[in-house]
């Protein structure tokens, strides 16, 4: 099932896992060595963009009797929304720009156009998503609790829905993000702390509130003054510029986190994890996606998963660069560089969300050698000639899988 010795899976040695480590130190020693004035240029910019988009955006709308301006200013507002959330709020609330020591861009202070508290945010996946990266049991970002998307997962009926599931958060992903530090699962079955809890629902009340007010009554009301637009128009732009947000964050979130690829661990791996074990786990759970600058900017840097679970707390225009030197490590140590395009990205997220929608004996791979899991069992058939490092083993293993399949089919061609 999932793996249960990232070493032995990566086919890495003690000495291996250690100078993995000081490379990748070496690789934020220079970042951080390096960080000054471009960078703190690039943020302040990036924010006073964002703010002139949804200026645009509002200007927009006022005047949206006419369809087209309605239609041009929900989009604009929800590129200012993407913005906002993927390349200021997710990376100013990692701490990217907390050496600049300016309290208005801090992670402590920024408060992002979500539904969900920046506070529990910072929690669920500053610390326990990017501590315990794809560790079963401890990282809620695997599946998010309502979506199957391992085998390591017991099938239940309610999997059935797993597509519907999955159409649900991405258009709600906003809602999904703000209720999950409240821990649903654990309050329904009676094993929270009710008293913590109850201060988690009423923080995420206020925030919550104060989100539903300003995007579907005060913005509303205010452009409503306007002769050319309607308090209803505002409110259906506001409503299909946070759907945008939504769907967009849950797309470039997938792609990092649910690929053909993107491996998942046993708690086991936590144990006595030293920082070179830890940045190898980082880079076997996470993917990228190919991009140009747009894309880069769009995503929030997210398109480079792998760099941004190396490092997430180092700037996130320097990962285009840290990640030419990042995939030259994985060719040294022989390791996969998990990446491809969006577009491919994405539908294999899918592709396994639909899949794992069945019970297990529906299913061809087998627990151990599936595009969604794998582990370090799925190399026991290989000579030790064949098990050089992992990107050669597991090309050896698909080898071997098409020389069966090929066997196979001759037989059946024959046999017909």
């Amino acid at each position: 099932m999932a793996i249960t010795d990232v070493p032995e899976f990566a086919h890495l040695s003690d000495a291996d896992i250690e100078g993995l480590a000081r490379e990748l130190d070496a690789i934020r020693q220079d970042i951080e060595d390096s960080r000054g004035a471009r960078d703190a240029r690039y943020i302040r910019r990036t924010i006073a963009a964002q703010r002139a988009l949804e200026i645009a955006g509002r200007l927009l709308l006022a005047g949206s009797s006419k369809r087209a301006y309605w239609w041009a200013g929900a989009t604009t507002l929800g590129v200012a929304k993407i913005i906002e959330n993927m390349e200021i709020g997710h990376n100013v609330m990692h701490g990217q720009w907390d050496w600049m020591n300016d309290p208005e861009i801090h992670s402590s202070a920024w408060e992002w156009d979500m539904s969900g508290a920046s506070k529990h945010w910072r929690f669920t996946h500053n610390f326990m998503h990017h501590k315990y990266t794809n560790i079963l049991g401890m990282d809620d970002d695997v599946g998010y609790g309502v979506i199957r998307v391992t085998r390591d997962q017991r099938w239940t009926p309610m999997n059935l829905g797993n597509l519907f599931f999955n159409t649900l958060l991405c258009v709600a992903f906003e809602w999904g993000v703000g209720l999950q530090h409240l821990e649903l699962g654990k309050i329904f079955k009676g094993r929270d702390d009710r008293k913590a809890t109850m201060v988690r629902v009423k923080e995420f009340g206020v925030k919550a509130g104060h989100q539903v007010a300003k995007d579907y009554a005060l913005w509303p009301a205010l452009t409503s003054l306007s002769p050319r637009a309607s308090f209803t128009s505002t409110l259906k732009a506001n409503a299909v510029a946070n759907v945008i947000r939504n769907v967009w964050a849950n797309a470039v979130i997938f792609c990092g986190h649910f690929p053909d690829g993107a491996e998942k661990f046993t708690k086991t791996d936590m144990i006595g994890e030293s920082k070179g074990q830890w940045y190898l786990r980082q880079m076997l759970g996470s993917a990228n996606f190919e991009n140009g600058p747009v894309l880069r900017f769009m995503s929030g840097n997210l398109c480079h998963q792998i760099e941004h679970h190396l490092f997430p707390d180092l700037p996130s225009n320097r990962y285009y660069e840290i990640s030419v030197r990042v995939r030259e490590i994985c060719e040294k140590y022989d390791l996969p560089y998990t990446t491809g395009s969006f577009l491919a990205q994405y539908g294999k997220s899918w592709r396994t969300i639909a899949k794992l929608s069945l019970p297990d004996r529906f299913l061809k791979d087998t627990a151990d050698d599936a595009p969604e899991t794998r582990s370090e069992r799925m190399f026991v058939e290989l000579d030790p000639s064949e098990r050089r490092g992992l990107k050669s083993a597991i090309a050896a293993v698909r080898a071997r899988r098409r020389a069966r399949r090929a066997v196979t089919h001759g037989a059946e061609r024959r046999a017909a």
